[in-house]
């Protein structure tokens, strides 16, 4: 069978009786054209079955139409659905994606920014917090973060601080002995600090007796797990016969604090009331449903990637205005109350 010939910018020219920049100006710039133009070479397209070369218009115009992500991980539940909900806004928006994940070492970070650079992409979202803002503002690229450090870059974040309040109200609402945050050691510039400071804050108003526990989880299943028998076994040598609150800083190890719970008692003993954070997957898929502190990943993704095409499209004006400082948005989170604070008490014996 004869293979079609593709349809050149000399074909359509020809058949609208327009030179062929003026066929170059409809795709890389149409609002140069009269919508009068821009109908007759788009009727034209059509009637010719014009199938669109998408490497030459890259050569042509330089826009690649990808953008760059550096994601710490898809180990913790909130990553990996961040980056699901992050690529499903292909259909609107129509921009490709080169995701790398990150190692937490700032030189290949690095490394793997330069590789993102050498594809020509036109933004990237991070939420890997290795590298400082000031560091990713010098590499002049429209640039979003999620939930890191970000004084000299765009944001879109959740407001941290009001979980740690919805969080740590929760578990006060039930009359706890003793009120116990568990997080990794975090920066007070880091977005995420916020429940830190809601949980502290509430503890501090009601003047409830509490405590922070700092821990380095790490990125895998097995560290996480080792970590947090050593707060679980902590908790049961200081606490013991008193009524738990603990709020946990992701529905990841709070499943994991969860499942080592039940591993030892059966069950999820009446002194424990369980918080986690993020409404991951995970927090509905435990064993017993996990109640924690919903964050909006679906609007975060879709606020990002907005934020960034709303600046990729600025530098393709033919005299862009630079932002005079960074835009930072910040979502509101939702509380969700499930078994593990609901009690009535449900054993997982058999459901395991």
């Amino acid at each position: 069978m004869r293979r079609k010939k593709n349809v050149t910018f000399d074909d359509i020219a020809k058949y609208t009786n327009f030179s062929k920049t003026t066929i170059s100006r409809y795709f890389n710039n149409p609002d140069s054209l009269t919508l009068e133009n821009q109908e007759i070479i788009s009727k034209a397209l059509v009637d010719l079955d014009y199938k669109e070369n998408k490497v030459a218009r890259i050569l042509a115009n330089g826009n690649t139409e990808f953008i760059g992500i550096l994601i710490p991980n898809l180990h913790n539940h909130y990553y990996s659905e961040m980056l699901n909900q992050i690529l499903q806004t292909y259909e609107q928006f129509g921009y490709k994606f080169l995701v790398f994940i990150g190692n937490g070492h700032a030189d290949t970070e690095r490394q793997y920014i330069q590789e993102l650079l050498a594809y020509k992409i036109e933004g990237l979202i991070i939420l890997s917090d290795v590298i400082p803002s000031k560091e990713l503002a010098d590499l002049h690229l429209p640039i979003v973060t999620i939930e890191r450090e970000d004084q000299y870059v765009c944001s879109v974040n959740t407001d941290n601080y009001m979980g740690g309040v919805q969080a740590t109200s929760l578990l006060a609402s039930h009359n706890c002995d003793v009120f116990i945050h568990v997080n990794s050691p975090t920066a007070p510039e880091v977005p995420a600090y916020g429940r830190i400071n809601g949980f502290l804050s509430i503890c501090k108003e009601k003047k409830l007796p509490h405590r922070i526990i700092y821990k380095e989880f790490g990125n895998t299943y097995d560290s996480i797990r080792t970590n947090m028998i050593d707060v679980l076994n902590e908790l049961e040598r200081n606490y013991p016969n008193q009524k738990k609150g603990v709020f946990i800083s992701s529905d990841t190890h709070a499943n994991v604090f969860l499942n080592l719970l039940i591993q030892r008692y059966g069950s999820l003993p009446s002194d424990y009331y369980l918080v986690g954070f993020d409404d991951s997957p995970i927090s509905t898929e435990a064993v017993i449903p996990i109640s924690t502190v919903g964050q909006h990943i679906d609007q975060i993704a879709h606020e990002a990637v907005k934020l960034l095409v709303e600046q990729m499209n600025e530098r393709k004006k033919r005299k862009p205005i630079p932002l005079e400082k960074p835009i930072h948005k910040v979502i509101t989170p939702y509380l969700i109350r499930r078994e593990t604070t609901e009690k009535t008490k449900v054993s997982a014996a058999t459901d395991c």
